[in-house]
């Protein structure tokens, strides 16, 4: 299933602010990546969106500027860092797919510097201050994995991260880690009443993915208040990596890291073989699932 005979993977997860300098946003990014590289992660995973600011609290034309063809400039500058330091590398990016036609996309590129595929997220929100389906149009490149030189792996983007669906299906298709870069946080004037219910729910629904499917997951947000209405945006960072079974194996807090985690990715089989959830699904009575809802 995987490129790789080694079954220990160390995963690097970057955890930043992010200013309205896009240069200085992908330098920052890039030291992160390095720093996890040195503490010898071999796949990096940077968060949503990680050039700019979080731009969707607003509906505003002039953010489309911020877009780009996806491979594009910036595949290249990290396609050159990952063949460099001989790292895997999930990069996060505003596409521009055609003129009116753009998708919040992750790219993946191999540890030779290679671009190998994108996933373009599928699920769009649209809540106050995530005014999202103004910019991004749905995926369609479907749920996909990834063989790199460190394992199968499979992205999903922030909004995805609530919905069992996506991950299964990107289980299936044989990912051994699940990775999301990730954009959330508070609005200040809920924080005090809501905000440890909606952090600690944020963290269960991805970990219940990686106990359903025997899988790694991998979640990276980002930190910061960021101006916008209504007080803007307190993003809460708590980046994480958990194993097949639910365990947290390190998690970020709210400012800025660089956080790593060592894996076996023996623990996938493993995991399935003693908790056989693919064995025992009921594929002939799911037919349903494809319906907007049972009336």
């Amino acid at each position: 299933m995987t490129n790789s005979v080694a079954a220990d993977v160390t995963l690097g997860l970057v955890q930043m602010s992010c200013t309205e300098d896009t240069q200085a946003n992908m330098t920052k990014a890039i030291q992160g990546i390095r720093a996890a590289a040195g503490r010898g992660a071999q796949i990096v995973c940077l968060q949503e969106l990680f050039l700019s600011p979080y731009f969707c609290q607003t509906e505003d034309h002039a953010f489309f500027d911020l877009a780009e063809p996806v491979p594009g400039p910036s595949t290249v500058t990290l396609g050159q860092i990952a063949a460099e330091l001989g790292v895997v590398i999930i990069a996060s990016l505003f596409e521009k797919r055609a003129e009116g036609l753009y998708h919040n996309t992750a790219a993946v590129i191999d540890a030779d510097g290679r671009f190998i595929g994108k996933y373009r997220k599928m699920h769009i929100p649209d809540d106050p201050q995530y005014y999202e389906k103004f910019y991004f149009t749905p995926g369609d490149l479907g749920f996909r994995t990834w063989d790199t030189r460190f394992g199968r792996i499979g992205v999903l983007v922030c909004w995805d991260q609530w919905y069992p669906e996506a991950a299964r299906l990107t289980a299936m298709s044989g990912a051994q880690i699940l990775f999301y870069p990730t954009a959330i946080g508070w609005l200040p004037g809920e924080k005090e009443e809501h905000g440890a219910q909606q952090e600690a729910a944020w963290e269960t629904i991805q970990r219940s993915h990686g106990i359903a499917n025997g899988v790694y997951v991998c979640s990276v947000n980002r930190v910061g208040h960021e101006k916008g209405p209504s007080g803007g945006l307190e993003f809460w960072g708590g980046s994480f990596v958990s194993d097949p079974g639910g365990r947290i194996l390190v998690k970020g807090g709210t400012g800025e890291e660089v956080l790593t985690a060592k894996i076996d990715l023996g623990k996938v089989d493993a995991s399935r073989t003693h908790w056989p959830f693919f064995r025992d699904r009921r594929i002939d009575a799911y037919t349903d699932i494809t319906k907007r809802y049972l009336d």
